[in-house]
């Protein structure tokens, strides 16, 4: 029966945009791989969708989605820092694309794949994870993934200008790795019921969201400078997560 493909056939579609993503980012074209990332998510959302409406989930299928996941939302985006930090200014190597020979410098772009071996681990948590059908334990992946490839993307090209840009990216690789399997419970935009009682917190976010990114994309517009019109999704990450901080501890 051709219907018991069709999920998977999605997650592959996932998949092959996650490697195209990769293979644009390591060239240094991001904008391109943010948009295959995106494109991956969406396919993401549909995957799942159709296997609940088919009927037709399977134990491969949530392998298969895992696999997709982790090329897509973990090597995807850790390829796009690994560029970025080949071309910022290091004080122990100078410009990383400049470098002639072996130096500590060298060695710390690679530093950006810590972020697909956690998002590997913070897939294989929420597939024997229990508690996390209606809510998430940790940073999702794909939200992970937009936050690193927005913030590439909308606001590297003026954050390079920066002698401190080079520390800030190493210290945010070890800080979204750790959010990513972080015991920090995490709101879900799953619903119950359409109402809004209960459902305040994810209405709420949902219209931050839909703003933040019309703000972001007309001040892209109207300065001239398209790569701010992605810069959105780093915003809304963030507050994401301290959204989902501030409603745990009450």
């Amino acid at each position: 029966m051709i219907t018991k493909h069709i999920p998977n056939s999605i997650t592959c579609c996932n998949l092959i945009c996650g490697a195209i993503a990769t293979a644009h980012a390591v060239t240094g074209n991001l904008s391109v791989a943010l948009l295959f990332i995106i494109l991956g998510a969406v396919f993401d959302f549909f995957d799942g969708m159709s296997a609940r409406l088919l009927g037709v989930s399977s134990e491969i299928g949530k392998e298969l989605d895992s696999l997709a996941d982790d090329v897509t939302f973990g090597v995807a985006p850790a390829s796009m820092i690994f560029y970025e930090l080949q071309v910022v200014d290091s004080p122990l190597c100078g410009t990383g694309s400049q470098c002639s020979g072996f130096c500590i410098g060298t060695l710390i772009p690679y530093l950006a794949f810590i972020v697909a071996a956690f998002s590997a681990v913070r897939l294989a948590k929420f597939n024997l994870d229990t508690r996390q059908t209606t809510s998430f334990i940790g940073l999702p992946t794909p939200a992970n993934a937009l936050f690193w490839g927005s913030l590439l993307v909308g606001f590297g090209p003026e954050l390079e200008k920066h002698a401190w840009f080079l520390p800030l990216l190493i210290v945010g690789i070890f800080v979204s790795s750790w959010i990513l399997v972080a015991e920090i419970p995490m709101f879900a935009l799953k619903f119950k019921h359409w109402g809004w009682q209960g459902n305040e917190i994810k209405y709420g976010f949902i219209g931050f969201s839909a703003l933040t990114l019309l703000v972001t994309v007309l001040a892209g517009i109207t300065s001239g400078n398209t790569h701010l019109c992605y810069s959105g999704f780093s915003v809304i990450i963030v507050a994401y997560v301290l959204i989902s901080v501030a409603t745990q501890r009450k």
